[in-house]
């Protein structure tokens, strides 16, 4: 038996003996009473997202669960398909499945599979992630007059963000896929 604080996202949970995944979570902490987990979690069966809160001093039946590294290949649409660079395996899992991190996948993108048996359940993506900028406005003289000044760009996999000033088209940078914002910018 497990407690709710080991709780993380592609956590798999026999709930009423039925196979929950955990899409998102989040460790809460009132004021008065006991801390919880409130989880956003998805049952395997049914497809059907629940919420459900559980408290810290209760205790959970995790079911084992394995990370496969797996590169993103492509999509169609609805299905995203991804590839085991030891067996070639390929399988494919649903932009519902992934989440919001869908919007940082790009080809060739090495990613966690977590996966139940045979049954891929949810992608872990890394915390920081390498775009190219494929357009973004030049910067005007005198722009950086009022300090932090940034603007919008593109990114090779059509990730729209907000960079600084000084970054032009082809630069590559890196963001962070926690807060879905500029990092740094990578030197040739």
């Amino acid at each position: 038996m497990s407690s709710p604080n080991d709780i993380k996202k592609g956590t798999v949970i026999r709930l009423n003996n039925e196979l929950n995944v955990v899409i998102d979570f989040q460790r809460v902490s009132p004021g008065k009473g006991g801390s919880f987990v409130r989880t956003r979690m998805k049952n395997l069966k049914t497809g059907k997202v629940n919420e459900t809160n559980f408290k810290a001093a209760e205790s959970l039946d995790f079911e084992d669960v394995q990370n496969k590294k797996m590169q993103y290949l492509y999509t169609d649409g609805s299905l995203y398909t991804f590839m085991d660079n030891q067996s070639y395996e390929q399988i494919s899992i649903s932009g519902e499945d992934i989440g919001d991190d869908v919007k940082y996948l790009k080809e060739g993108l090495e990613v966690a599979v977590a996966m139940h048996g045979d049954l891929p359940l949810t992608v872990t993506i890394p915390m920081k992630i390498q775009y190219t900028i494929t357009h973004t406005e030049p910067a005007v003289k005198g722009d950086t007059a009022s300090g932090n000044v940034q603007k919008n760009a593109e990114c090779d996999n059509g990730l729209q963000v907000r960079v600084p000033i000084f970054i032009n088209q082809g630069d590559e940078i890196i963001i962070n896929t926690d807060t879905g914002a500029y990092s740094e910018r990578v030197n040739k």
